[in-house]
Protein backbone atom coordinates (compact mmCIF):
# COMPACT_ATOMS: atom_id res chain seq x y z
CA UNK A 1 0.00 0.00 0.00
CA UNK A 2 1.37 3.35 -1.02
CA UNK A 3 2.12 5.85 1.74
CA UNK A 4 0.25 9.07 2.02
CA UNK A 5 1.77 11.79 -0.20
CA UNK A 6 3.47 14.56 1.77
CA UNK A 7 1.63 17.89 1.47
CA UNK A 8 3.57 20.37 -0.67
CA UNK A 9 2.87 24.11 -0.51
CA UNK A 10 4.03 25.86 -3.69
CA UNK A 11 5.39 29.40 -3.79
CA UNK A 12 4.00 31.95 -6.22
CA UNK A 13 7.20 31.57 -8.24
CA UNK A 14 6.62 27.79 -8.45
CA UNK A 15 3.12 28.40 -9.76
CA UNK A 16 4.44 30.85 -12.35
CA UNK A 17 6.98 28.25 -13.48
CA UNK A 18 4.22 25.63 -13.81
CA UNK A 19 2.09 28.04 -15.89
CA UNK A 20 5.06 28.67 -18.18
CA UNK A 21 5.76 24.94 -18.59
CA UNK A 22 2.10 24.24 -19.32
CA UNK A 23 2.26 26.82 -22.11
CA UNK A 24 5.32 24.99 -23.45
CA UNK A 25 3.25 21.80 -23.72
CA UNK A 26 4.46 19.80 -20.73
CA UNK A 27 1.75 17.43 -19.47
CA UNK A 28 -0.19 17.67 -16.21
CA UNK A 29 1.11 14.26 -15.13
CA UNK A 30 4.77 15.09 -15.64
CA UNK A 31 4.47 18.38 -13.75
CA UNK A 32 2.67 16.67 -10.86
CA UNK A 33 5.59 14.25 -10.52
CA UNK A 34 8.27 16.97 -10.77
CA UNK A 35 6.65 19.19 -8.12
CA UNK A 36 5.30 16.38 -5.92
CA UNK A 37 1.68 17.48 -6.21
CA UNK A 38 -1.53 15.97 -7.53
CA UNK A 39 -2.68 16.42 -11.12
CA UNK A 40 -5.79 18.18 -9.81
CA UNK A 41 -3.53 20.81 -8.22
CA UNK A 42 -1.82 21.44 -11.56
CA UNK A 43 -5.24 21.81 -13.21
CA UNK A 44 -6.31 24.28 -10.50
CA UNK A 45 -3.19 26.34 -11.19
CA UNK A 46 -4.06 26.46 -14.89
CA UNK A 47 -7.63 27.42 -14.03
CA UNK A 48 -6.40 30.31 -11.82
CA UNK A 49 -3.70 31.40 -14.29
CA UNK A 50 -4.89 35.00 -14.72
CA UNK A 51 -5.35 35.51 -10.98
CA UNK A 52 -1.84 34.21 -10.22
CA UNK A 53 -0.20 36.36 -12.92
CA UNK A 54 -2.09 39.48 -11.84
CA UNK A 55 -1.10 38.91 -8.24
CA UNK A 56 2.55 38.38 -9.18
CA UNK A 57 2.52 41.62 -11.20
CA UNK A 58 1.38 43.63 -8.19
CA UNK A 59 3.87 42.05 -5.78
CA UNK A 60 7.41 43.02 -4.85
CA UNK A 61 9.44 41.35 -7.64
CA UNK A 62 12.77 41.55 -5.83
CA UNK A 63 11.79 39.31 -2.93
CA UNK A 64 8.11 38.66 -2.36
CA UNK A 65 7.25 36.38 -5.24
CA UNK A 66 10.20 34.06 -4.72
CA UNK A 67 9.06 33.12 -1.18
CA UNK A 68 5.38 33.98 -0.81
CA UNK A 69 3.00 31.05 -0.86
CA UNK A 70 -0.44 32.58 -0.37
CA UNK A 71 -2.27 35.20 -2.41
CA UNK A 72 -3.93 37.16 0.34
CA UNK A 73 -5.32 40.41 -1.01
CA UNK A 74 -6.77 43.45 0.65
CA UNK A 75 -10.31 43.24 1.98
CA UNK A 76 -11.01 46.42 0.04
CA UNK A 77 -9.27 45.74 -3.28
CA UNK A 78 -10.58 48.85 -5.06
CA UNK A 79 -9.35 51.06 -2.21
CA UNK A 80 -5.97 49.29 -2.29
CA UNK A 81 -5.61 49.91 -6.04
CA UNK A 82 -6.48 53.61 -5.75
CA UNK A 83 -4.15 54.07 -2.77
CA UNK A 84 -1.09 52.60 -4.49
CA UNK A 85 -1.72 54.79 -7.55
CA UNK A 86 -1.92 57.83 -5.27
CA UNK A 87 1.23 56.80 -3.37
CA UNK A 88 3.19 56.32 -6.61
CA UNK A 89 2.14 59.77 -7.84
CA UNK A 90 3.26 61.39 -4.58
CA UNK A 91 6.59 59.59 -4.91
CA UNK A 92 6.99 60.75 -8.52
CA UNK A 93 6.34 64.36 -7.54
CA UNK A 94 8.82 64.14 -4.65
CA UNK A 95 6.12 64.73 -2.02
CA UNK A 96 6.84 63.12 1.38
CA UNK A 97 4.13 60.82 2.73
CA UNK A 98 3.83 60.03 6.43
CA UNK A 99 1.80 57.21 7.94
CA UNK A 100 -0.74 59.74 9.22
CA UNK A 101 -1.17 61.32 5.77
CA UNK A 102 -1.49 57.87 4.19
CA UNK A 103 -4.19 56.84 6.67
CA UNK A 104 -6.17 60.07 6.17
CA UNK A 105 -5.99 59.66 2.38
CA UNK A 106 -7.23 56.07 2.65
CA UNK A 107 -10.20 57.19 4.74
CA UNK A 108 -10.92 59.94 2.19
CA UNK A 109 -10.86 57.47 -0.73
CA UNK A 110 -13.03 54.99 1.20
CA UNK A 111 -15.72 57.63 1.64
CA UNK A 112 -15.29 59.09 -1.86
CA UNK A 113 -15.72 55.66 -3.46
CA UNK A 114 -18.92 55.10 -1.48
CA UNK A 115 -17.63 51.81 -0.10
CA UNK A 116 -19.52 49.88 2.54
CA UNK A 117 -18.07 48.32 5.65
CA UNK A 118 -16.29 49.23 8.86
CA UNK A 119 -12.95 50.41 7.48
CA UNK A 120 -10.33 51.52 9.99
CA UNK A 121 -7.07 53.01 8.68
CA UNK A 122 -5.15 51.64 11.66
CA UNK A 123 -1.42 51.07 12.05
CA UNK A 124 -2.08 47.40 11.30
CA UNK A 125 -3.76 48.30 7.99
CA UNK A 126 -0.83 50.60 7.12
CA UNK A 127 1.73 47.85 7.84
CA UNK A 128 -0.14 45.34 5.65
CA UNK A 129 -0.50 47.93 2.88
CA UNK A 130 3.28 48.49 2.86
CA UNK A 131 4.00 44.76 2.89
CA UNK A 132 1.65 44.10 -0.05
CA UNK A 133 3.40 46.67 -2.22
CA UNK A 134 7.01 46.46 -1.01
CA UNK A 135 7.03 49.99 0.40
CA UNK A 136 10.08 50.54 2.64
CA UNK A 137 9.48 51.46 6.27
CA UNK A 138 11.24 54.79 5.76
CA UNK A 139 8.30 55.91 3.64
CA UNK A 140 6.23 56.41 6.77
CA UNK A 141 8.60 58.83 8.49
CA UNK A 142 7.04 61.97 7.04
CA UNK A 143 10.32 63.19 5.53
CA UNK A 144 11.47 63.02 1.97
CA UNK A 145 13.15 59.69 1.31
CA UNK A 146 16.90 59.78 0.92
CA UNK A 147 18.57 57.26 -1.31
CA UNK A 148 19.76 54.04 0.29
CA UNK A 149 23.47 54.40 -0.45
CA UNK A 150 24.34 50.97 0.94
CA UNK A 151 21.78 49.22 -1.27
CA UNK A 152 22.88 51.31 -4.26
CA UNK A 153 26.54 50.44 -3.78
CA UNK A 154 25.76 46.74 -3.37
CA UNK A 155 23.58 46.71 -6.48
CA UNK A 156 26.26 48.46 -8.56
CA UNK A 157 28.79 45.79 -7.62
CA UNK A 158 26.39 42.94 -8.35
CA UNK A 159 25.27 44.51 -11.65
CA UNK A 160 28.85 44.97 -12.86
CA UNK A 161 29.56 41.31 -12.03
CA UNK A 162 26.41 40.32 -13.94
CA UNK A 163 27.51 42.35 -16.99
CA UNK A 164 30.98 40.75 -16.96
CA UNK A 165 29.57 37.27 -16.46
CA UNK A 166 27.13 37.68 -19.35
CA UNK A 167 29.79 39.42 -21.47
CA UNK A 168 27.49 42.37 -22.24
CA UNK A 169 28.65 45.48 -24.07
CA UNK A 170 27.27 49.00 -23.33
CA UNK A 171 25.28 48.67 -26.59
CA UNK A 172 23.40 45.76 -24.99
CA UNK A 173 22.54 47.49 -21.71
CA UNK A 174 19.36 49.59 -21.62
CA UNK A 175 17.60 51.76 -19.09
CA UNK A 176 14.02 53.07 -19.01
CA UNK A 177 12.03 55.26 -16.66
CA UNK A 178 8.79 57.24 -16.72
CA UNK A 179 7.61 60.63 -15.52
CA UNK A 180 4.51 62.79 -15.68
CA UNK A 181 4.48 65.84 -17.98
CA UNK A 182 2.03 68.70 -17.50
CA UNK A 183 2.08 69.63 -21.16
CA UNK A 184 -0.36 72.53 -21.37
CA UNK A 185 1.37 75.25 -19.42
CA UNK A 186 3.61 78.30 -19.64
CA UNK A 187 5.50 80.10 -16.86
CA UNK A 188 2.92 81.82 -14.66
CA UNK A 189 4.32 85.29 -15.32
CA UNK A 190 4.25 84.75 -19.06
CA UNK A 191 0.51 84.48 -19.37
CA UNK A 192 -0.57 87.72 -17.73
CA UNK A 193 0.30 90.57 -15.43
CA UNK A 194 0.24 89.88 -11.70
CA UNK A 195 -3.17 91.51 -11.34
CA UNK A 196 -4.66 89.37 -14.08
CA UNK A 197 -3.29 86.15 -12.63
CA UNK A 198 -5.05 86.81 -9.35
CA UNK A 199 -8.46 86.61 -11.03
CA UNK A 200 -10.52 83.46 -11.38
CA UNK A 201 -9.78 83.37 -15.10
CA UNK A 202 -6.52 81.50 -14.50
CA UNK A 203 -5.78 78.20 -12.86
CA UNK A 204 -2.95 75.70 -12.66
CA UNK A 205 -2.69 73.27 -15.56
CA UNK A 206 -3.58 69.65 -14.77
CA UNK A 207 -3.41 68.36 -18.38
CA UNK A 208 -0.97 65.49 -18.00
CA UNK A 209 0.58 62.72 -20.05
CA UNK A 210 3.12 60.09 -19.03
CA UNK A 211 6.37 59.84 -20.97
CA UNK A 212 8.87 56.98 -20.74
CA UNK A 213 12.44 57.37 -22.04
CA UNK A 214 14.49 54.34 -22.99
CA UNK A 215 18.07 54.22 -24.32
CA UNK A 216 21.18 52.08 -24.10
CA UNK A 217 24.31 52.98 -22.14
CA UNK A 218 26.08 54.40 -25.21
CA UNK A 219 23.22 56.84 -25.83
CA UNK A 220 23.38 55.89 -29.53
CA UNK A 221 20.17 53.86 -29.53
CA UNK A 222 17.23 55.87 -28.23
CA UNK A 223 13.87 54.19 -28.68
CA UNK A 224 10.88 56.34 -29.60
CA UNK A 225 9.30 57.88 -26.54
CA UNK A 226 6.49 55.88 -25.01
CA UNK A 227 3.62 58.30 -24.30
CA UNK A 228 0.54 57.37 -22.28
CA UNK A 229 -2.57 59.55 -22.19
CA UNK A 230 -6.06 59.13 -20.79
CA UNK A 231 -7.92 59.26 -24.11
CA UNK A 232 -7.75 56.28 -26.47
CA UNK A 233 -7.84 58.63 -29.43
CA UNK A 234 -7.83 62.33 -28.44
CA UNK A 235 -9.87 64.69 -30.60
CA UNK A 236 -6.63 66.36 -31.70
CA UNK A 237 -5.64 63.10 -33.45
CA UNK A 238 -8.72 63.29 -35.70
CA UNK A 239 -8.24 60.68 -38.43
CA UNK A 240 -4.54 60.20 -37.71
CA UNK A 241 -3.01 56.74 -37.80
CA UNK A 242 -1.33 56.16 -34.41
CA UNK A 243 1.44 54.20 -36.10
CA UNK A 244 2.53 57.40 -37.88
CA UNK A 245 3.14 59.34 -34.68
CA UNK A 246 6.77 60.06 -33.72
CA UNK A 247 6.10 58.29 -30.40
CA UNK A 248 4.57 55.01 -29.23
CA UNK A 249 1.17 55.97 -27.84
CA UNK A 250 -0.98 54.06 -25.33
CA UNK A 251 -4.06 55.04 -23.36
CA UNK A 252 -5.16 54.25 -19.82
CA UNK A 253 -7.00 55.95 -16.95
CA UNK A 254 -4.36 55.42 -14.25
CA UNK A 255 -1.71 57.96 -13.26
CA UNK A 256 1.07 55.37 -13.68
CA UNK A 257 1.89 53.02 -16.56
CA UNK A 258 -0.11 49.85 -15.91
CA UNK A 259 1.31 46.33 -16.02
CA UNK A 260 -0.56 45.37 -19.19
CA UNK A 261 0.58 48.51 -21.04
CA UNK A 262 4.21 48.06 -20.01
CA UNK A 263 4.23 44.41 -20.98
CA UNK A 264 2.73 45.26 -24.39
CA UNK A 265 5.41 47.95 -24.93
CA UNK A 266 8.15 45.52 -23.89
CA UNK A 267 7.03 42.67 -26.14
CA UNK A 268 5.84 44.58 -29.24
CA UNK A 269 8.27 47.51 -29.32
CA UNK A 270 11.29 47.15 -27.04
CA UNK A 271 12.34 43.59 -27.89
CA UNK A 272 11.99 43.88 -31.72
CA UNK A 273 13.77 47.27 -31.86
CA UNK A 274 16.63 46.08 -29.66
CA UNK A 275 17.05 42.91 -31.71
CA UNK A 276 17.14 44.96 -34.92
CA UNK A 277 19.70 47.43 -33.48
CA UNK A 278 22.03 44.73 -32.15
CA UNK A 279 21.86 42.84 -35.43
CA UNK A 280 22.87 46.01 -37.29
CA UNK A 281 25.88 46.30 -34.98
CA UNK A 282 26.91 42.70 -35.51
CA UNK A 283 26.30 41.88 -31.86
CA UNK A 284 24.58 38.91 -30.27
CA UNK A 285 20.87 39.68 -29.86
CA UNK A 286 21.18 39.62 -26.09
CA UNK A 287 20.38 42.53 -23.77
CA UNK A 288 19.23 43.63 -20.32
CA UNK A 289 16.77 46.41 -19.47
CA UNK A 290 17.31 48.16 -16.15
CA UNK A 291 14.10 49.40 -14.53
CA UNK A 292 13.13 51.34 -11.44
CA UNK A 293 11.68 49.46 -8.49
CA UNK A 294 7.99 48.64 -9.19
CA UNK A 295 5.03 48.20 -8.36
CA UNK A 296 4.48 49.92 -11.69
CA UNK A 297 6.10 47.11 -13.72
CA UNK A 298 5.34 43.39 -14.08
CA UNK A 299 7.51 40.80 -12.37
CA UNK A 300 10.96 39.99 -13.78
CA UNK A 301 9.92 36.40 -14.54
CA UNK A 302 7.16 37.72 -16.85
CA UNK A 303 9.38 40.03 -18.91
CA UNK A 304 11.77 38.38 -21.34
CA UNK A 305 12.02 37.72 -25.06
CA UNK A 306 10.79 34.38 -26.37
CA UNK A 307 14.34 33.05 -26.53
CA UNK A 308 15.14 34.37 -23.03
CA UNK A 309 18.08 36.46 -24.27
CA UNK A 310 16.52 39.85 -23.56
CA UNK A 311 15.60 40.23 -19.90
CA UNK A 312 14.98 42.88 -17.27
CA UNK A 313 16.66 43.72 -13.97
CA UNK A 314 15.03 45.78 -11.25
CA UNK A 315 16.78 48.28 -9.04
CA UNK A 316 16.26 47.72 -5.30
CA UNK A 317 13.82 50.03 -3.47
CA UNK A 318 14.82 53.60 -2.72
CA UNK A 319 17.90 53.97 -4.94
CA UNK A 320 16.34 55.67 -7.98
CA UNK A 321 17.72 59.12 -7.15
CA UNK A 322 21.21 57.65 -6.75
CA UNK A 323 21.79 55.28 -9.67
CA UNK A 324 18.74 55.03 -11.99
CA UNK A 325 20.30 56.32 -15.26
CA UNK A 326 17.21 58.10 -16.58
CA UNK A 327 16.85 59.89 -13.24
CA UNK A 328 20.39 61.28 -13.41
CA UNK A 329 19.29 64.32 -15.39
CA UNK A 330 17.94 62.66 -18.55
CA UNK A 331 14.21 63.00 -17.79
CA UNK A 332 14.77 66.51 -16.43
CA UNK A 333 16.63 67.49 -19.61
CA UNK A 334 13.76 66.24 -21.80
CA UNK A 335 11.33 68.39 -19.80
CA UNK A 336 13.60 71.43 -20.09
CA UNK A 337 13.87 71.05 -23.85
CA UNK A 338 10.10 70.52 -24.10
CA UNK A 339 9.30 73.63 -22.09
CA UNK A 340 11.90 75.68 -23.93
CA UNK A 341 10.40 74.54 -27.25
CA UNK A 342 6.89 75.33 -26.03
CA UNK A 343 7.96 78.83 -25.04
CA UNK A 344 9.78 79.32 -28.35
CA UNK A 345 6.65 78.23 -30.19
CA UNK A 346 4.63 80.80 -28.23
CA UNK A 347 7.10 83.57 -29.11
CA UNK A 348 7.28 82.51 -32.77
CA UNK A 349 3.52 82.57 -33.21
CA UNK A 350 3.34 85.97 -31.52
CA UNK A 351 -0.32 85.53 -30.71
CA UNK A 352 -2.29 86.38 -27.59
CA UNK A 353 -1.55 83.91 -24.76
CA UNK A 354 -5.23 83.02 -24.55
CA UNK A 355 -5.27 82.06 -28.21
CA UNK A 356 -2.00 80.15 -27.86
CA UNK A 357 -3.45 78.09 -25.01
CA UNK A 358 -6.65 77.48 -26.96
CA UNK A 359 -4.76 76.28 -30.06
CA UNK A 360 -2.33 74.04 -28.16
CA UNK A 361 -3.31 70.34 -28.42
CA UNK A 362 -1.96 67.09 -27.05
CA UNK A 363 -0.79 66.29 -30.61
CA UNK A 364 1.33 69.47 -30.56
CA UNK A 365 2.72 68.34 -27.20
CA UNK A 366 3.59 64.89 -28.56
CA UNK A 367 5.55 66.34 -31.47
CA UNK A 368 7.28 68.83 -29.16
CA UNK A 369 8.27 66.27 -26.54
CA UNK A 370 9.48 63.92 -29.29
CA UNK A 371 11.69 66.74 -30.59
CA UNK A 372 12.91 67.35 -27.04
CA UNK A 373 13.91 63.68 -26.63
CA UNK A 374 15.75 63.76 -29.97
CA UNK A 375 17.72 66.79 -28.74
CA UNK A 376 19.16 64.92 -25.75
CA UNK A 377 22.79 64.18 -26.67
CA UNK A 378 24.32 60.73 -26.43
CA UNK A 379 27.03 62.18 -24.15
CA UNK A 380 24.36 63.25 -21.65
CA UNK A 381 22.97 59.70 -21.57
CA UNK A 382 26.44 58.19 -21.21
CA UNK A 383 27.10 60.46 -18.22
CA UNK A 384 23.87 59.25 -16.64
CA UNK A 385 25.35 55.72 -16.48
CA UNK A 386 28.62 56.77 -14.83
CA UNK A 387 27.60 55.56 -11.35
CA UNK A 388 26.93 52.09 -12.72
CA UNK A 389 29.95 52.22 -15.06
CA UNK A 390 32.58 54.56 -13.53
CA UNK A 391 35.02 53.86 -16.39
CA UNK A 392 32.83 55.76 -18.86
CA UNK A 393 33.47 59.12 -17.12
CA UNK A 394 36.76 59.81 -18.88
CA UNK A 395 35.04 60.57 -22.20
CA UNK A 396 32.15 62.55 -20.75
CA UNK A 397 33.73 65.96 -21.38
CA UNK A 398 32.81 69.18 -19.59
CA UNK A 399 29.73 69.21 -17.41
CA UNK A 400 27.81 72.14 -18.92
CA UNK A 401 24.43 73.04 -17.44
CA UNK A 402 22.45 73.36 -20.66
CA UNK A 403 19.29 74.06 -18.68
CA UNK A 404 20.85 77.18 -17.14
CA UNK A 405 21.89 78.44 -20.59
CA UNK A 406 18.40 77.83 -21.99
CA UNK A 407 16.79 79.62 -19.05
CA UNK A 408 19.06 82.67 -19.32
CA UNK A 409 18.53 83.03 -23.08
CA UNK A 410 14.77 82.65 -22.89
CA UNK A 411 14.42 85.05 -19.96
CA UNK A 412 16.28 87.73 -21.95
CA UNK A 413 14.07 87.28 -25.01
CA UNK A 414 10.84 87.11 -23.02
CA UNK A 415 11.50 90.35 -21.19
CA UNK A 416 11.25 92.08 -24.57
CA UNK A 417 8.12 90.21 -25.62
CA UNK A 418 4.58 91.51 -25.24
CA UNK A 419 2.70 90.05 -22.26
CA UNK A 420 5.96 88.57 -20.92
CA UNK A 421 7.66 91.64 -19.39
CA UNK A 422 7.36 90.27 -15.85
CA UNK A 423 9.27 87.05 -16.57
CA UNK A 424 12.66 86.79 -14.88
CA UNK A 425 15.42 84.18 -14.71
CA UNK A 426 14.17 82.81 -11.38
CA UNK A 427 10.70 82.25 -12.83
CA UNK A 428 12.13 80.35 -15.82
CA UNK A 429 14.43 78.27 -13.57
CA UNK A 430 11.51 77.26 -11.36
CA UNK A 431 9.45 76.37 -14.40
CA UNK A 432 12.27 74.28 -15.87
CA UNK A 433 12.42 72.28 -12.60
CA UNK A 434 10.92 68.88 -13.43
CA UNK A 435 8.75 68.96 -10.31
CA UNK A 436 7.17 72.32 -11.11
CA UNK A 437 3.67 71.73 -12.36
CA UNK A 438 1.35 73.95 -10.37
CA UNK A 439 2.75 77.12 -8.85
CA UNK A 440 4.81 78.08 -11.87
CA UNK A 441 2.54 77.25 -14.78
CA UNK A 442 -0.98 78.41 -15.50
CA UNK A 443 -3.59 78.29 -18.22
CA UNK A 444 -7.02 79.78 -18.76
CA UNK A 445 -10.04 78.18 -17.14
CA UNK A 446 -13.04 76.91 -19.06
CA UNK A 447 -15.01 79.93 -17.85
CA UNK A 448 -12.55 82.24 -19.61
CA UNK A 449 -12.91 80.20 -22.77
CA UNK A 450 -16.68 80.47 -22.44
CA UNK A 451 -16.39 84.26 -22.49
CA UNK A 452 -14.53 84.05 -25.79
CA UNK A 453 -17.22 81.78 -27.21
CA UNK A 454 -19.89 84.23 -26.13
CA UNK A 455 -18.49 86.81 -28.56
CA UNK A 456 -20.19 87.02 -31.98
CA UNK A 457 -18.87 84.29 -34.22
CA UNK A 458 -16.93 85.32 -37.27
CA UNK A 459 -18.78 84.81 -40.52
CA UNK A 460 -17.44 81.66 -42.17
CA UNK A 461 -16.81 82.11 -45.87
CA UNK A 462 -18.87 79.99 -48.20
CA UNK A 463 -17.35 77.30 -50.37
CA UNK A 464 -17.44 79.70 -53.30
CA UNK A 465 -15.59 82.40 -51.33
CA UNK A 466 -12.88 79.95 -50.25
CA UNK A 467 -12.31 78.88 -53.86
CA UNK A 468 -11.88 82.52 -54.84
CA UNK A 469 -9.38 83.06 -52.02
CA UNK A 470 -7.35 80.05 -53.15
CA UNK A 471 -7.22 81.11 -56.76
CA UNK A 472 -3.51 81.82 -57.48
CA UNK A 473 -4.47 85.02 -59.28
CA UNK A 474 -6.21 86.36 -56.20
CA UNK A 475 -4.94 87.44 -52.78
CA UNK A 476 -4.89 84.53 -50.30
CA UNK A 477 -5.70 85.58 -46.75
CA UNK A 478 -3.77 84.40 -43.73
CA UNK A 479 -6.94 82.79 -42.43
CA UNK A 480 -7.41 80.75 -45.62
CA UNK A 481 -3.74 79.75 -45.68
CA UNK A 482 -3.96 78.63 -42.04
CA UNK A 483 -7.13 76.63 -42.69
CA UNK A 484 -5.63 74.73 -45.59
CA UNK A 485 -2.30 74.19 -43.87
CA UNK A 486 -4.13 72.56 -40.97
CA UNK A 487 -6.13 70.43 -43.41
CA UNK A 488 -2.90 69.30 -45.05
CA UNK A 489 -1.43 68.44 -41.65
CA UNK A 490 -4.51 66.33 -40.89
CA UNK A 491 -4.01 64.59 -44.24
CA UNK A 492 -0.36 63.80 -43.52
CA UNK A 493 -1.28 62.29 -40.14
CA UNK A 494 -3.53 59.81 -41.95
CA UNK A 495 -0.80 58.61 -44.32
CA UNK A 496 1.60 55.83 -43.33
CA UNK A 497 4.40 56.74 -45.74
CA UNK A 498 5.05 60.38 -44.81
CA UNK A 499 8.33 61.42 -43.22
CA UNK A 500 8.40 63.13 -39.84
CA UNK A 501 10.50 65.91 -41.39
CA UNK A 502 7.63 66.71 -43.80
CA UNK A 503 5.20 67.09 -40.93
CA UNK A 504 7.61 69.27 -38.98
CA UNK A 505 8.06 71.60 -41.98
CA UNK A 506 4.31 72.11 -42.20
CA UNK A 507 4.04 72.66 -38.46
CA UNK A 508 6.72 75.33 -38.71
CA UNK A 509 4.85 76.90 -41.65
CA UNK A 510 1.66 76.95 -39.58
CA UNK A 511 3.51 78.83 -36.83
CA UNK A 512 4.73 81.46 -39.33
CA UNK A 513 1.21 81.95 -40.74
CA UNK A 514 -0.22 82.39 -37.26
CA UNK A 515 2.40 85.03 -36.48
CA UNK A 516 1.66 86.92 -39.71
CA UNK A 517 -2.06 86.76 -38.97
CA UNK A 518 -1.49 88.25 -35.54
CA UNK A 519 0.64 91.10 -36.93
CA UNK A 520 -2.05 91.91 -39.48
CA UNK A 521 -4.76 91.89 -36.81
CA UNK A 522 -2.73 94.29 -34.65
CA UNK A 523 -2.35 96.72 -37.58
CA UNK A 524 -6.05 96.71 -38.29
CA UNK A 525 -6.94 97.77 -34.72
Amino acid sequence: MLGKRKRVVLTIKDKLDIIKKLEEGISFKKLSVVYGIGESTVRDIKKNKERIINYANSSDPTSGVSKRKSMKSSTYEELDRVMIEWFNQQKTDGIPVSGTICAKQAKFFFDALGMEGDFNASSGWLTRFKQRHGIPKAAGKGTKLKGDETAASEFCGNFQEFVERENLQPEQIYGADQTGLFWKCLPSRTLALETERSTSGYRSSRERIIIMCCANATGLHKLNLCVVGKAKKPRAFKGADLSNLPVTYFSQKSAWIEHSVFRQWFEKYFVPQVQKHLKSKGLLEKAVLLLDFPPAHPNEELLSSDDGRIIVKYLPPNVTSLIQPMSQGVLATVKRYYRAGLLQKYMDEGIDPRMFWKNLTVLDAIYEVSRAWNMVKSSAITKAWKKLFPGNEENSGMNIDEGAILAANLATVLQNTEDCEHVDLENIDQWFDSRSNDSNCQVLTDSEGAEDQAKPAEHKPSSKTRKTELNPEKHISHKAALEWTENLLDYLEQQDDMLLSDKLVLRRLRTIIRRKQKIQNNKSH
